[in-house]
Formats: C-alpha cells, structure tokens, sequence
C-alpha cells in the first residue's frame, strides 16, 4: 500500500514538471497573449467607455440650535443618521433638484447616480453623485444637499443643519479605472492561453518518445532511433541503390 502511494506521489510530481515544461515552450504564447489582453483592455476602456465622474458634498446633521454638549442629542443624532439616508433619496429631495437642473431624467434611473453614506462614528451625512460631465455631478450634489438640509429641517421642525463642505468640480474621474481594467483584461487572456495550452497537451494522445510508449501502452523499450537518423540513413542507402 504504502509502494503504491508513493508511487502516485511520484507520478504526481512528473505530471507538474511536465505541465512546468509544457507551459515554459509556450511562454511566448503566454506573453502575447497578455499583451493583446492588456491592449485589448487599453482600447476599449479609452475609446468604448464613457468616463464617470464623482462630486461630494456632506452635510451636519444637528442644527445650530442643538446643544451638542448634550449627550442625548448626540444618540439621538447618531440614531437619525440612518433615517436622514433614506429621505435624501426620496422624491420630495430628489424631484425639486431635477427640475431645477432641468434635468429630463426618470426619477428611477437619477436617484441610482445617488450615494448617501454616515462616515462611522460621526454626525454627518455624505453625498455623493456621479455623472459624465464633472460641472454637472457637481452641481447637482450642491443642489441636492441644499435641498436634503430644507427637507431635514421641515421634517424635524428645526434651523436648517449646516453645510460641512460643498462639492467640487471632480477633475479626475472615478471609473473606468485604466489600470485596473488593462491588469484584469491580461489576466484573462493569460488564464486562458495556459488553459488552451495545456488542454491541447493532455488531450494530445500520440506517441513522440519511449516515455509516451510506456505510458499510453504499458510497454518497456528495448532501443530507441532518432527520426532524423532513421531519414538520413533511408537518404544515404537510396543514393547507393541509385
């Protein structure tokens, strides 16, 4: 039993070098393969996608007239933050922003440029808006934290929370990632080259050398002749018989 084991363990180990040496022979292959993968990747990211752009924006959630040294106040703050999310997406913030733009938009597909976000352990609210054109990704944060501060402020019957910071014309836009985009399009072409590599190996049955014969047959060789010895020969005694 433990004959057999062994033997497997090392059937193995010659079953990873030869896939070691299949793939070394083809290296060129592997390398080309990347490289049209990453210019591959290269073209469609700058030339086929439209570039996206972030603004952000966040906002207090606590009014002025807040006594912010209460801790009660600050629970209760916090405990909001989760309330103060959902209202900045509803139509009653998301409309009158729209219509303002004159953006001609359903509110279904704007609302999904919206992300509102309650950095941890902290009393504000984060928005933040993509869109293909930066001015407008900007502009349309402002307006929207504007509005979410009025809603806010109806809503819970106070002063109108403060503005932490406005939003910015983005001027590097955050997707597509160029980098990102070129290493996982040379992975994928990489990955299958190794694959279409090494399927055409193992699939491949036909007998090259002595090792194939005891392998595919079970047979032992008792001597083995180069084929190009075996031609040059066939050529020599051909000339004689001429």
């Amino acid at each position: 039993m433990e004959k057999y084991e062994n033997q497997q363990v090392e059937e193995q180990e010659i079953d990873l070098v030869e896939v070691f040496y299949t793939l070394w022979r083809r290296a060129w292959i592997l390398v080309l393969s990347l490289v049209v993968g990453v210019a591959l990747s290269a073209a469609v990211t700058v030339f086929f996608i439209t570039p996206e752009y972030e603004a952000k924006a966040e906002i207090y959630i606590l009014s002025k007239t807040t006594s912010i040294t209460s801790l009660a106040d600050l629970q209760i703050g916090a405990s909001l933050a989760a309330d103060f999310q959902i209202i900045a997406t509803t139509r009653e913030v998301v409309e009158p922003v729209m219509s303002d733009l004159g953006i001609n938009e359903k509110y279904e597909d704007f609302v999904e440029t919206i992300e509102v976000t309650n950095p941890t352990n902290s009393h504000m609210l984060e928005l933040t808006v993509t869109n293909k054109d930066p001015v407008l990704a900007a502009n349309v944060c402002n307006a929207l934290a504007d509005q979410l501060r009025m809603r806010i402020a109806e809503v819970m019957s106070t002063d109108t929370p403060s503005s932490v910071s406005d939003a910015v014309v983005p001027e590097e836009q955050s997707s597509p990632s160029l980098l990102i985009n070129c290493i996982v399009g040379g992975l994928i072409f990489f990955v299958i080259a190794v694959a279409a590599i090494l399927i055409g190996h193992f699939m491949d049955d036909t007998i090259k050398d002595e090792d194939d014969v005891k392998r595919y047959l079970g047979l032992d060789t008792l001597a083995a002749i180069p084929l190009e010895r075996f031609i040059g020969d066939e050529a020599k005694s051909g000339k004689g018989r001429g």
